[in-house]
């Protein structure tokens, strides 16, 4: 384990982090509402404390492993929630306790989407941006985004993306180099962002919410710079650009890559786990379109596929952006929507939840296990794509499973024993995991109400649902510090 080298890499990154509150600064400046200080003192805070991790271990040259990488994920997501909390806490508006700052801060960078702060159309504009802004890097990851810088300072990547890069199958990469890799998956990144916003511009929005609200659905992120979220604006085109870009958000930024450097977008057609997701989409907003106009919560056949598109893209992309609280809805809707952040999006995706992928896989491991029942004798391989997925791969799904559920029910319990009520408790340790947002019970819109104990369970949701379980798992035994 190369501690010095983990040691100078979380410092670098500290530094990165510190340069990017200049822009809130210059937000608050720009609109005079006087909040500029806490993003400077944070900015000096957080720099100072980067710095004195760098200064000592400046010479240390060594090449990073996977086991550092993993270690630097985990270490490096934690410690920017409470360096991300930082003028949350020091404002005076809203006044934030230090676990409520916590909170929304790993809530922003997780691309959770949970918020503890009711009253956001009231809150100076620096700090609605800053949430904004949060999301908007830990959608693709701030770590990606140093892969692309680290390099420049004598220090490798590979180990950094590999253990970033959300889903099951990690080798692919877009360019034979991984620093060129990061950078093209932050070009798509942010061409996806500029499109959406100039969308939410011309579709009415004033220029702050089209960038915020533009953040927040390329993220799959779900913080909204109103309290309403986009039921604010009453528009069905805002809605109709905020579904679709949702979707994209929630689909494998490589296809993006690919579609856009090849010129062809029948690349999606082709892709597996991209039609899956597609299928699962449409189907679900059929039917909870149809539930909705027979149980006559909506007029029309047609209000009723407006608002279960919308609503039912945002909660399988993880992103939490809606028009209405889904959580009054009729019947089965509810827990159907709080199903899909279980499975969520593609690998490769700003998106939380298992992946499809690994639903696909796991299906299909199904399909093959009944095959050998009535022929014992025969070699039926799980096909993807036409082609075998290595066992490996079969092996580590079936263990992110099980893992996944045993963490589940661990937080659930303890979200119980702090004074949840059950529905609540599930519902949100389901939205936290899968970096989602909204849930059910007093968590449908907001998380104010929640005892401060079962807020810091949550928050290691949030985290162990970023990196994924396997990483936060791997910190826990003993072999993983062993030389």
């Amino acid at each position: 384990m190369n501690l010095l080298m983990v040691q100078r890499v979380l410092g670098l990154m500290l530094v990165i982090f510190s340069l990017t509150l200049l822009v809130p600064i210059a937000v608050s400046l720009a609109y005079s509402d006087g909040h500029w200080e806490p993003f400077l003192y944070s900015l000096l805070i957080v720099a100072v404390v980067g710095v004195a991790l760098w200064f000592p271990v400046r010479q240390v040259r060594r090449e990073l492993r996977l086991r550092d990488g993993f270690l630097i994920a985990a270490v490096f997501w934690t410690c920017l929630g409470f360096a991300g909390a930082t003028p949350l806490f020091l404002s005076d508006v809203p006044a934030l306790s230090f676990t409520d700052a916590v909170f929304e801060a790993v809530s922003g960078f997780t691309t959770s989407g949970a918020t503890v702060i009711v009253g956001l159309d009231e809150l100076p504009k620096s700090i609605l941006y800053y949430r904004q802004q949060i999301q908007w890097l830990g959608g693709m990851g701030i770590i990606v985004l140093a892969v692309a810088i680290l390099p420049i300072l004598g220090i490798g990547g590979m180990s950094l993306y590999k253990a970033e890069t959300p889903g099951p199958i990690k080798d692919q990469k877009l360019t034979p180099r991984i620093t060129q890799t990061a950078k093209a998956m932050w070009a798509i990144y942010a061409l996806l962002t500029a499109s959406c916003a100039t969308g939410f511009w011309l579709a009415g929005m004033d220029a702050f919410d089209a960038i915020g609200h533009a953040f927040s659905a390329l993220s799959t992120g779900g913080f909204s710079t109103h309290d309403a979220s986009l039921g604010y604006f009453d528009s069905v085109t805002i809605e109709v650009i905020a579904t679709v870009f949702m979707f994209l958000g929630g689909a494998n930024f490589a296809l993006h890559f690919s579609a856009l450097r090849r010129r062809e977008p029948g690349i999606y057609r082709h892709d597996t786990e991209f039609q899956a997701y597609f299928w699962i989409v449409v189907t679900v907003i059929a039917f909870a379109s149809v539930y909705l106009w027979l149980y006559g919560e909506y007029p029309s056949l047609g209000e009723s596929l407006r608002h279960a598109s919308l609503q039912v893209v945002s909660m399988q992309t993880s992103t939490g952006l809606l028009t209405t609280g889904f959580a009054d809805w009729p019947g089965a809707l509810p827990p159907l929507l709080m199903a899909l952040t279980i499975i969520c999006g593609c690998s490769g995706s700003t998106a939380g939840g298992t992946k499809v992928i690994r639903w696909l896989i796991v299906f299909r491991q199904g399909v093959a296990e009944l095959k050998q029942l009535v022929h014992p004798s025969a070699e039926i391989p799980v096909k993807l794509a036409g082609r075998p997925v290595p066992q490996r791969v079969i092996s580590g799904v079936a263990g992110f499973f099980a893992m996944y559920f045993i963490v589940f029910a661990a937080l659930m319990f303890l979200a119980m024993i702090f004074g949840m009520d059950q529905v609540s408790a599930w519902s949100a340790i389901a939205t936290c995991i899968n970096n989602t947002g909204p849930g059910l019970g007093e968590v449908a819109w907001h998380f104010r109400d929640v005892p401060d104990s079962a807020k810091w369970v949550c928050t290691i949701a949030m985290l162990v649902g970023r990196l994924e379980i396997f990483t936060f798992v791997l910190l826990l035994t003993p072999g993983f510090w062993q030389r």
